[in-house]
């Protein structure tokens, strides 16, 4: 059976890597503000790796869990 839980590779992911243009190239995913994810899911995230990380990171702060990921990147700094 396939696993269906959370990849927490994503959200290591999510808080280590920069976002690669637009207007916060250079901002870490997990540092973009929910203002400019929703503007991105209302034209479609990007393809691949990169909108799988964007899209985590809305739905995260979305549901106001930003928490989770401030709790990611203290761990993924040790």
């Amino acid at each position: 059976m396939e696993n269906l839980g959370p990849d927490q590779k994503i959200l290591i992911d999510a808080v280590q890597t920069r976002m690669p243009f637009g207007k916060y190239k250079d901002t870490l995913i997990s540092d973009i503000p929910v203002s400019y994810l929703a503007w991105m899911h209302n034209k479609g995230f990007p393809p691949g790796k990169l909108g799988m990380m964007l899209a985590t990171v809305y739905e995260i702060k979305t549901n106001g869990l930003g928490d989770i990921l401030f709790r990611v990147k203290r761990m993924a700094a040790k």
